[in-house]
């Protein structure tokens, strides 16, 4: 079965996942994740994306990005890639393939996902247990939009503008969306939406995607009202 194409609409944001093979360390050294970083700034530019966001975890990385052209995601995400496969197999005497296979993204709907996104990537680190505040892990976009720390990737996305009216008042209202955590659902709605390519967002929203799109943009209903007792009873006996 050939795969389907990834949802892109330019000037729509796009949470990007990609992973090392075997969920295996694809950064090891300081160096590592400077180089990774030039050539996403580089390959940013050149494809015509703005990153709003980004964590390099130890063996996946997380990018909140919009192109401005249909194919600038993939385009930043093979320039990059290839670029970055090359320079660590040279670096750790190593051969073969450094990724899990394609990136992973999901369209996502700005007005109800794109600040719950922002957090979603820069607490990564917290949630993994790497560190106790967003502001102690040095590979995340937490220092521009949280303090206003001068960085080349980051561009600001409207939304984030909309924060504030200088960028003082908007790094101190973008630290307090950090005062609560992201609810458990949100959390499983954005790794499902990401990891199997569907569009996050509303009802509404997905629905304009579909018609726009001529696909579907979200999985199909499955039979059965999930909340009856009747149906988890059901599902309890097929799990065993």
């Amino acid at each position: 079965m050939s795969r389907q194409p990834r949802f892109v609409l330019p000037g729509q944001p796009q949470h990007v996942i990609q992973r090392g093979n075997n969920r295996d360390v694809i950064f090891v050294s300081d160096d590592d994740y400077k180089f990774y970083l030039e050539k996403l700034a580089a390959a940013c530019e050149r494809f015509d994306c703005k990153l709003h966001a980004y964590v390099l975890m130890t063996n996946h990385v997380h990018l909140l990005m919009t192109p401005e052209r249909e194919d600038g995601t993939s385009k930043v995400m093979q320039s990059v890639g290839r670029y970055y496969v090359q320079y660590f197999n040279h670096q750790y005497k190593r051969t073969g393939t450094l990724w899990e296979g394609r990136y992973k993204a999901t369209l996502l709907d700005s007005e109800s996902y794109l600040l719950t996104c922002y957090r979603y990537i820069e607490l990564n680190p917290v949630r993994a247990g790497m560190v106790e505040y967003p502001s102690d892990y040095p590979w995340s976009s937490y220092g521009c939009n949280a303090t206003g720390e001068a960085n080349r990737l980051v561009s600001a996305h409207e939304l984030y503008l909309a924060l504030g009216a200088n960028q003082q008042e908007r790094c101190e209202i973008y630290r307090g969306l950090f005062n609560s955590h992201i609810e458990a659902c949100k959390l499983d709605e954005i790794r499902d939406a990401t990891n199997k390519s569907w569009v996050l967002g509303t009802s509404r929203f997905k629905d304009r995607i579909e018609a726009l799109t001529a696909r579907q943009a979200k999985p199909k209903g499955r039979g059965g009202d999930r909340k009856s007792k009747k149906y988890r009873e059901r599902s309890k006996i097929n799990r065993v």
